[in-house]
């Protein structure tokens, strides 16, 4: 898997039978770079790491519920259309550095080369079935590079928990006590800092509704999203389908709408999987 990674790689840089191609020109023995990277990845697999949203589903519990009215019909306008009100961060989505920062990137300033990424997945849903206020580890992390050698700068890292496995049920994906505490997994600041000033990475995403476990969130405690936004890198939240994935070797296509001066809004993302 690292292998089609690396060729896919030298494909975008435009690296044909060791000789470098200026971007976007073809010789008579070779594609143009970007012709022989599409070829190369239309022939692997699509994952939708995304979950549809729509009223009633999962969020955080200070924001309102969305709604939908349809304005223009197929029988009275011969076409339909619909007005959709949520908050910007709702459902899949993406939280922009200025979310949590004052002064930070919105979402409308995220740079698109950092919507196509190498895909970490650092897979701990075994741990959290066990326990479901399980924190990420740098003995998890050092587990993955023992495994598929060091993380790669510039990578999108997801932790898998199966968490999304109890979507669309809010109370399940909660799982509150009788005392009101939630209790769901999240990172460890660690990990974060080891993630992001040791190894580079773009940004990171999860399962659940929030960065900090359930059991922080239920006192206000945000530090850890807090943290990754103040660095001026983007998170994607409530992701969907981490355990068709492998844990290296495929591509995250992270994309969104743009709205100007966003602090976030529902994302799509999708694994390319060898």
């Amino acid at each position: 898997m690292r292998n089609a990674i690396i060729a896919l790689v030298l494909m975008l840089c435009g690296v044909f039978g060791g000789a470098i191609l200026p971007l976007g020109r073809a010789t008579a023995d070779a594609p143009s770079d970007l012709t022989g990277a599409y070829n190369v990845i239309a022939q692997h697999q699509f994952i939708d790491l995304t979950h549809a949203f729509a009223p009633g589903i999962p969020h955080w519990p200070g924001f309102p519920d969305e709604s939908v009215r349809t304005l223009f019909t197929y029988k009275k306008d011969g076409f339909v259309s619909q007005l959709f009100c949520h908050v910007g961060q709702w459902g899949t989505h993406v939280d922009a550095p200025a979310h949590f920062a004052p002064g930070g990137k919105t979402v409308d300033q995220i740079d698109p080369k950092q919507m196509l990424l190498p895909l970490v997945v650092i897979d701990v849903h075994q741990k959290v079935a066990h326990n479901p206020d399980y924190v990420l580890s740098m003995d998890d992390v050092r587990a993955w590079e023992a495994a598929h050698g060091t993380i790669p700068q510039g990578a999108f890292v997801a932790m898998r928990t199966d968490w999304s496995k109890r979507w669309p049920s809010e109370a399940a994906m909660e799982n509150k006590d009788a005392r009101g505490v939630a209790h769901y997994p999240g990172w460890s600041l660690p990990v974060l800092k080891y993630l992001y000033l040791d190894r580079h990475a773009v940004a990171t995403g999860h399962e659940t509704t929030d960065t900090d476990p359930g059991t922080a969130t239920s006192r206000n405690d945000y530090s850890l999203e807090s943290w990754i936004l103040h660095q001026g890198h983007y998170q994607i939240e409530l992701l969907a389908n981490l355990d068709r994935v492998p844990e290296s070797g495929s591509l995250a296509i992270v994309t969104f709408p743009k709205p100007r001066g966003g602090s976030g809004f529902p994302a799509r993302v999708v694994a390319i999987v060898p």
